[in-house]
């Protein structure tokens, strides 16, 4: 018998914030990722580590060998904060992983994770937070022939919610997208004896879960001035759950620019099948 698909997912969301995202009705950033994977095989199997709770260990280096690949989902520490330990802990844990050969992919707080192990540098930018639906991320040259990337349109949109970006990449990197906010919207790793593929968005994201995490943030989206008040969030958050639950609607999406590249999973999710196909699977029939 084969064989299951066995996947570490580091999630370094504290307690307090894995409850917000329970109160909004969202699913939990590791949980996002392990349905997907769930999703594309069936069988697979994962273990989820929350590496920012109190007396959390990482796996040993045997507790890691009997893992196929390392899924890292969004998380709200800061990559350069590196005094801080539960940082320490996933620049160590990358850093091991890349040593093991595993492959590895991540959005959001897993390009910086990616980037920063590697060389590259990530800063917080300068106009603040980029959050919602980012728009016109293009494929660069290197894109358009990459793996990763096979199924993509050449412009697409995409979920996003984040106040840092890379503003270097390690040599070892090859960038694939990037938009005007954020030239470096997704990129593969090549590093010591691993490679990683990572986005700065979300393929593991929906409209729903992007509505929850908007009212997860509907303080801080109110202050920075995303919306006028809570009514407003509240007009926003509808549309966004209308099309998840209808995508024909033409009206709201139409207002909204919400094209195929949003409610498509095969598009949308193209990056995350792309790394099984190519990466991860191969490595169960080698």
């Amino acid at each position: 018998m084969a064989k299951r698909l066995r996947v570490f997912i580091p999630d370094g969301y504290p307690i307090e914030s894995r409850e917000q995202f329970n109160q909004v009705g969202m699913r939990l950033a590791a949980v996002l990722y392990g349905d997907l994977l769930q999703k594309y095989v069936p069988d697979a199997e994962y273990d989820i580590w929350y590496s920012s709770d109190p007396g959390a260990q990482p796996p040993t280096d045997e507790q890691l060998a009997d893992y196929d690949a390392v899924i890292w989902p969004g998380c709200n520490l800061t990559i350069y904060h590196d005094d801080d330990p539960r940082v320490q802990q996933h620049l160590k844990l990358c850093a091991r992983v890349y040593e093991a050969g595993l492959p590895q992919i991540g959005s959001c707080w897993g390009i910086q994770l990616a980037t920063s192990v590697a060389g590259g540098k990530t800063e917080a930018h300068p106009g603040g937070r980029e959050m919602g639906i980012a728009a016109k991320i293009r494929l660069t040259d290197a894109g358009k022939s990459h793996p990763m990337m096979e199924g993509k349109p050449e412009v697409y949109s995409h979920f996003v919610s984040h106040d840092d970006h890379v503003v270097r990449l390690p040599e070892c990197a090859t960038r694939l997208a990037g938009n005007d906010w954020s030239p470096v919207q997704a990129v593969e790793v090549k590093y010591k004896n691993g490679i990683f593929w990572a986005t700065q968005y979300h393929p593991e994201y929906n409209l729903h879960e992007m509505a929850a995490l908007i009212l997860a943030r509907e303080e801080r989206l109110i202050k920075f001035g995303f919306f006028r008040d809570g009514a407003d969030v509240r007009h926003y958050v509808d549309a966004l759950e209308a099309v998840h639950r209808d995508p024909s609607r033409k009206d709201i999406r139409w207002q909204l620019k919400i094209d195929d590249s949003i409610v498509d999973d095969g598009i949308r999710e193209r990056e995350f099948a792309n790394w099984l196909k190519y990466l991860v699977l191969p490595r169960r029939q080698s």
